[in-house]
């Protein structure tokens, strides 16, 4: 695994709670995988949706 940066964010203390529920089921092993988790997912489906608009630019078009 590549070396962890600490990245400070603020989060309402719902997700908070929520996400102690799910780290509390044993879900996820600690609030930051979950995350990290979030994170990945949300670039994976920003990403694939940036280049299937990409693609989907008609040929006249000029990248």
């Amino acid at each position: 695994m590549s070396r962890m940066r600490i990245v400070s964010v603020q989060l309402p203390q719902g997700l908070i709670n929520a996400m102690d529920q799910l780290v509390k089921m044993g879900v996820y092993p600690n609030r930051s995988e979950i995350i990290r988790e979030a994170i990945r997912e949300l670039l994976k489906k920003e990403l694939y949706r940036l280049e299937a608009k990409e693609r989907s630019a008609p040929d006249y078009v000029i990248k």
